[in-house]
């Protein structure tokens, strides 16, 4: 199958899609082309960035992170008027 035979056929397929299948399709795709984004931007980072990343990324595994509601609950404490 040549592009051309390619893209027609998924353009039937798609435009033959419900509202709500077809929004899936959409978010579906938009996660496959940030996907490829943010792996093109990792290549930008340097090597420190990188690493610094990794070693997050680890400590989170390691259950070393703070939970989020933990985070937001200190930071409306220390900066809520009242």
């Amino acid at each position: 199958m040549n592009t051309i035979e390619l893209k027609h056929l998924l353009l039937n397929q798609i435009d033959s899609l419900e509202k709500n299948r077809l929004q899936e399709l959409y978010g579906v795709l938009m996660n496959y082309i940030n996907g490829q984004k943010e792996i093109n931007d990792w290549e930008l980072l340097t090597d420190d960035e990188k690493q610094g990343i990794i070693n997050a990324i680890k400590e989170i595994d390691d259950g070393k992170g703070i939970p989020h509601e933990a985070v937001m609950s200190e930071f409306k404490k220390k900066y809520s008027n009242g």
